[in-house]
Protein backbone atom coordinates (compact mmCIF):
# COMPACT_ATOMS: atom_id res chain seq x y z
CA UNK A 1 0.00 0.00 0.00
CA UNK A 2 1.66 3.02 -1.30
CA UNK A 3 1.39 6.70 0.56
CA UNK A 4 0.46 10.20 -0.34
CA UNK A 5 2.91 11.76 -0.67
CA UNK A 6 2.08 15.70 -0.48
CA UNK A 7 4.55 18.23 -0.99
CA UNK A 8 2.78 21.26 -1.73
CA UNK A 9 -0.93 20.97 -1.73
CA UNK A 10 -3.52 23.13 -0.39
CA UNK A 11 -7.05 20.98 0.09
CA UNK A 12 -9.78 21.22 2.92
CA UNK A 13 -10.77 18.64 5.32
CA UNK A 14 -13.74 17.55 7.35
CA UNK A 15 -12.55 18.12 10.12
CA UNK A 16 -14.75 15.32 12.88
CA UNK A 17 -16.13 15.92 15.73
CA UNK A 18 -14.18 15.69 19.12
CA UNK A 19 -11.13 16.15 17.55
CA UNK A 20 -8.79 18.96 18.18
CA UNK A 21 -7.78 21.16 14.70
CA UNK A 22 -4.02 20.63 16.14
CA UNK A 23 -4.48 16.91 16.41
CA UNK A 24 -6.21 16.03 13.44
CA UNK A 25 -3.34 17.50 11.80
CA UNK A 26 -1.35 14.67 13.18
CA UNK A 27 -3.62 12.23 11.24
CA UNK A 28 -3.02 14.23 8.13
CA UNK A 29 0.78 14.28 8.40
CA UNK A 30 0.88 10.51 8.83
CA UNK A 31 -2.14 10.23 5.35
CA UNK A 32 -0.29 12.70 3.25
CA UNK A 33 3.14 11.60 4.32
CA UNK A 34 4.32 14.86 5.18
CA UNK A 35 5.51 16.90 8.52
CA UNK A 36 5.23 20.57 6.76
CA UNK A 37 0.96 21.05 7.60
CA UNK A 38 -0.68 23.78 8.68
CA UNK A 39 -4.42 25.10 8.32
CA UNK A 40 -6.24 28.10 8.85
CA UNK A 41 -9.41 29.15 10.99
CA UNK A 42 -9.18 26.78 13.96
CA UNK A 43 -12.57 25.17 14.90
CA UNK A 44 -13.28 23.59 18.67
CA UNK A 45 -13.01 20.11 19.39
CA UNK A 46 -16.72 20.54 19.50
CA UNK A 47 -16.98 21.90 16.04
CA UNK A 48 -16.74 19.81 13.03
CA UNK A 49 -16.49 20.55 9.19
CA UNK A 50 -14.69 22.81 6.47
CA UNK A 51 -11.07 23.26 7.40
CA UNK A 52 -8.50 24.43 5.10
CA UNK A 53 -5.24 22.99 4.91
CA UNK A 54 -1.79 23.25 3.27
CA UNK A 55 1.18 21.75 3.36
CA UNK A 56 5.23 22.07 2.33
CA UNK A 57 5.56 25.84 1.33
CA UNK A 58 1.92 26.22 0.26
CA UNK A 59 1.49 26.46 4.17
CA UNK A 60 2.70 30.02 3.82
CA UNK A 61 -0.36 31.46 2.06
CA UNK A 62 -3.30 31.36 4.61
CA UNK A 63 -2.77 35.10 5.15
CA UNK A 64 -4.10 35.57 1.49
CA UNK A 65 -6.41 33.58 0.69
CA UNK A 66 -10.12 34.39 0.46
CA UNK A 67 -12.16 32.71 3.01
CA UNK A 68 -15.37 35.06 3.98
CA UNK A 69 -18.15 34.72 4.36
CA UNK A 70 -18.40 31.70 5.96
CA UNK A 71 -21.77 29.42 6.61
CA UNK A 72 -22.18 27.50 9.57
CA UNK A 73 -24.73 25.32 10.66
CA UNK A 74 -25.65 25.16 14.31
CA UNK A 75 -28.21 22.87 16.74
CA UNK A 76 -29.53 24.23 19.96
CA UNK A 77 -30.55 22.67 22.63
CA UNK A 78 -33.32 24.55 24.34
CA UNK A 79 -33.44 23.98 27.87
CA UNK A 80 -29.86 22.64 27.66
CA UNK A 81 -27.32 25.45 30.51
CA UNK A 82 -24.07 25.21 29.88
CA UNK A 83 -20.83 27.95 31.00
CA UNK A 84 -19.06 26.72 27.53
CA UNK A 85 -22.69 27.03 25.76
CA UNK A 86 -22.25 24.11 24.22
CA UNK A 87 -22.55 20.36 25.15
CA UNK A 88 -19.04 19.67 26.39
CA UNK A 89 -19.96 21.90 29.95
CA UNK A 90 -23.93 20.47 30.07
CA UNK A 91 -25.73 21.05 33.41
CA UNK A 92 -28.54 19.40 34.06
CA UNK A 93 -30.82 20.39 31.61
CA UNK A 94 -34.29 21.89 31.99
CA UNK A 95 -37.76 21.26 30.43
CA UNK A 96 -38.65 24.02 28.52
CA UNK A 97 -42.69 24.75 26.60
CA UNK A 98 -42.81 24.81 22.63
CA UNK A 99 -42.38 28.03 20.74
CA UNK A 100 -44.80 28.49 17.50
CA UNK A 101 -42.45 28.50 14.59
CA UNK A 102 -43.07 31.77 13.39
CA UNK A 103 -41.52 33.46 16.75
CA UNK A 104 -38.62 31.31 16.64
CA UNK A 105 -37.93 32.42 13.38
CA UNK A 106 -38.01 36.19 14.62
CA UNK A 107 -35.95 35.53 17.18
CA UNK A 108 -33.69 34.37 14.36
CA UNK A 109 -34.16 36.91 11.55
CA UNK A 110 -33.52 39.86 14.14
CA UNK A 111 -29.95 38.85 14.29
CA UNK A 112 -29.53 39.91 10.02
CA UNK A 113 -27.12 42.71 9.47
CA UNK A 114 -24.60 44.18 11.98
CA UNK A 115 -24.59 42.87 15.55
CA UNK A 116 -22.17 43.89 18.04
CA UNK A 117 -22.46 41.31 21.05
CA UNK A 118 -19.38 39.90 23.78
CA UNK A 119 -17.79 36.95 23.07
CA UNK A 120 -18.43 33.77 24.88
CA UNK A 121 -15.96 33.36 27.80
CA UNK A 122 -14.60 29.87 26.91
CA UNK A 123 -12.81 31.28 23.66
CA UNK A 124 -9.31 31.50 22.77
CA UNK A 125 -8.98 35.71 22.74
CA UNK A 126 -6.24 36.60 25.13
CA UNK A 127 -6.61 39.38 27.71
CA UNK A 128 -2.87 40.03 29.59
CA UNK A 129 -1.86 37.34 28.11
CA UNK A 130 -3.86 34.43 29.23
CA UNK A 131 -6.78 32.45 26.73
CA UNK A 132 -10.18 33.47 27.91
CA UNK A 133 -10.67 29.60 27.88
CA UNK A 134 -8.30 28.71 29.97
CA UNK A 135 -9.51 30.99 32.83
CA UNK A 136 -13.01 30.40 32.38
CA UNK A 137 -12.02 26.32 32.68
CA UNK A 138 -10.46 27.55 36.30
CA UNK A 139 -13.61 29.33 37.11
CA UNK A 140 -12.44 32.92 36.19
CA UNK A 141 -14.39 35.13 34.40
CA UNK A 142 -12.41 37.31 31.84
CA UNK A 143 -13.53 41.14 31.10
CA UNK A 144 -14.15 40.67 27.30
CA UNK A 145 -14.85 43.61 25.18
CA UNK A 146 -17.92 43.81 22.74
CA UNK A 147 -17.19 42.86 18.82
CA UNK A 148 -19.43 43.63 15.98
CA UNK A 149 -19.78 40.50 13.16
CA UNK A 150 -21.67 41.29 9.74
CA UNK A 151 -24.68 38.31 9.90
CA UNK A 152 -25.08 38.27 6.21
CA UNK A 153 -28.07 35.88 6.55
CA UNK A 154 -29.69 33.72 8.63
CA UNK A 155 -32.45 31.50 8.66
CA UNK A 156 -34.12 28.52 10.72
CA UNK A 157 -33.42 25.28 8.96
CA UNK A 158 -35.45 22.85 11.50
CA UNK A 159 -37.43 23.39 14.80
CA UNK A 160 -38.19 19.94 16.58
CA UNK A 161 -38.56 20.93 19.99
CA UNK A 162 -36.26 21.35 22.15
CA UNK A 163 -33.52 21.25 18.98
CA UNK A 164 -33.72 24.18 16.65
CA UNK A 165 -31.26 24.57 13.96
CA UNK A 166 -30.52 27.23 12.04
CA UNK A 167 -27.73 28.24 9.28
CA UNK A 168 -25.53 31.44 9.41
CA UNK A 169 -23.99 33.18 6.63
CA UNK A 170 -21.13 35.86 8.62
CA UNK A 171 -18.16 37.55 8.60
CA UNK A 172 -14.64 36.63 10.27
CA UNK A 173 -14.52 36.01 13.67
CA UNK A 174 -18.30 35.63 14.23
CA UNK A 175 -18.76 33.14 17.28
CA UNK A 176 -21.30 31.06 16.59
CA UNK A 177 -22.34 29.91 20.10
CA UNK A 178 -22.59 33.38 20.65
CA UNK A 179 -25.80 33.85 18.02
CA UNK A 180 -27.01 30.40 19.99
CA UNK A 181 -26.81 32.51 23.18
CA UNK A 182 -28.91 35.53 21.56
CA UNK A 183 -31.33 33.83 20.48
CA UNK A 184 -32.24 32.04 23.32
CA UNK A 185 -31.92 35.12 24.80
CA UNK A 186 -34.48 36.55 22.69
CA UNK A 187 -36.83 33.29 23.30
CA UNK A 188 -36.57 33.67 27.14
CA UNK A 189 -35.06 30.39 27.53
CA UNK A 190 -31.17 29.02 28.59
CA UNK A 191 -30.01 26.76 25.77
CA UNK A 192 -26.64 25.61 24.49
CA UNK A 193 -25.55 24.41 21.16
CA UNK A 194 -25.85 20.57 20.74
CA UNK A 195 -24.04 20.74 16.78
CA UNK A 196 -22.00 22.91 14.85
CA UNK A 197 -20.35 22.47 11.45
CA UNK A 198 -18.55 25.05 9.10
CA UNK A 199 -20.29 24.80 5.67
CA UNK A 200 -18.23 26.74 3.73
CA UNK A 201 -15.00 29.44 3.93
CA UNK A 202 -15.90 31.83 1.10
CA UNK A 203 -15.40 29.49 -2.04
CA UNK A 204 -13.04 26.36 0.33
CA UNK A 205 -15.56 23.24 0.52
CA UNK A 206 -15.15 20.19 1.71
CA UNK A 207 -14.71 17.84 -1.86
CA UNK A 208 -12.96 14.67 -0.91
CA UNK A 209 -9.92 16.68 0.17
CA UNK A 210 -9.35 17.57 -3.41
CA UNK A 211 -6.28 19.11 -4.38
CA UNK A 212 -7.12 22.99 -5.11
CA UNK A 213 -4.79 25.34 -7.13
CA UNK A 214 -4.18 28.17 -5.17
CA UNK A 215 -4.55 30.78 -7.47
CA UNK A 216 -8.36 30.23 -7.65
CA UNK A 217 -8.33 31.30 -3.82
CA UNK A 218 -5.88 34.31 -3.83
CA UNK A 219 -7.87 37.56 -2.95
CA UNK A 220 -4.97 39.74 -4.68
CA UNK A 221 -5.13 41.74 -7.89
CA UNK A 222 -2.45 40.68 -10.22
CA UNK A 223 0.30 42.20 -11.59
CA UNK A 224 2.27 42.33 -14.18
CA UNK A 225 6.33 42.76 -14.44
CA UNK A 226 7.66 44.41 -17.42
CA UNK A 227 11.04 42.86 -17.98
CA UNK A 228 12.56 39.82 -17.52
CA UNK A 229 10.57 37.21 -15.15
CA UNK A 230 13.99 35.67 -14.36
CA UNK A 231 14.51 38.55 -11.95
CA UNK A 232 11.75 38.08 -9.29
CA UNK A 233 12.37 33.72 -9.59
CA UNK A 234 16.25 34.81 -8.98
CA UNK A 235 14.77 37.16 -5.93
CA UNK A 236 16.60 40.26 -7.81
CA UNK A 237 15.84 43.35 -6.52
CA UNK A 238 13.01 45.61 -8.35
CA UNK A 239 11.91 48.77 -9.27
CA UNK A 240 8.20 49.77 -9.12
CA UNK A 241 8.31 51.63 -12.41
CA UNK A 242 8.93 48.25 -14.38
CA UNK A 243 5.54 47.30 -13.39
CA UNK A 244 2.38 47.31 -14.64
CA UNK A 245 0.35 48.48 -11.78
CA UNK A 246 2.76 51.11 -9.88
CA UNK A 247 0.60 52.40 -6.91
CA UNK A 248 0.86 50.80 -3.78
CA UNK A 249 -0.24 47.46 -2.78
CA UNK A 250 0.63 43.74 -2.21
CA UNK A 251 -0.25 41.99 -5.78
CA UNK A 252 0.08 38.72 -7.03
CA UNK A 253 2.81 38.29 -9.82
CA UNK A 254 2.24 34.90 -11.66
CA UNK A 255 5.77 33.36 -13.97
CA UNK A 256 5.58 30.42 -16.18
CA UNK A 257 7.11 28.26 -13.61
CA UNK A 258 6.39 29.79 -9.73
CA UNK A 259 3.87 33.07 -8.61
CA UNK A 260 4.84 35.20 -6.31
CA UNK A 261 3.17 38.43 -3.92
CA UNK A 262 5.28 41.41 -3.78
CA UNK A 263 4.08 44.85 -1.91
CA UNK A 264 5.00 47.90 -3.43
CA UNK A 265 4.90 50.99 -0.86
CA UNK A 266 6.12 54.62 -1.65
CA UNK A 267 8.44 52.79 -4.73
CA UNK A 268 9.87 50.53 -2.70
CA UNK A 269 9.32 46.58 -4.20
CA UNK A 270 9.39 44.09 -1.13
CA UNK A 271 8.44 39.95 -1.63
CA UNK A 272 5.98 38.62 0.83
CA UNK A 273 6.36 35.56 -0.80
CA UNK A 274 8.44 34.59 -3.89
CA UNK A 275 8.90 31.48 -5.74
CA UNK A 276 6.06 29.60 -4.58
CA UNK A 277 5.42 26.62 -7.66
CA UNK A 278 2.59 26.51 -9.33
CA UNK A 279 -0.27 23.97 -8.70
CA UNK A 280 0.20 21.01 -11.38
CA UNK A 281 -2.91 18.72 -10.68
CA UNK A 282 -2.07 15.23 -10.81
CA UNK A 283 -4.48 12.99 -13.96
CA UNK A 284 -5.31 9.58 -12.73
CA UNK A 285 -4.75 7.42 -15.11
CA UNK A 286 -6.64 3.56 -15.63
CA UNK A 287 -6.10 0.82 -17.44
Amino acid sequence: MFKRVAVNRLFVVNKPIFRSSNGYMNVLKRKYNTKKIGFSGTLDPFASGCLIVATGQYTKLFQFLDKTPKTYGATIWLGAESSSLDIEQVNSPKEVQPFKANAVEDAILSLKGILSYYPPQFCAKKVDGIASYKNARSGIKTDLKKITSTIYDIKMTNYNHPFLSFEATVSEGTYIRSLGEIICKKLGVLGSLSCLKRINEGKFTFNDEEALDPLGFISLEQNRYLKDEIDIELGKKLRSDDFMIKNDGIYLIVTANFFSIIEIKEGDVTYKINRMPLFKKVIKCTL
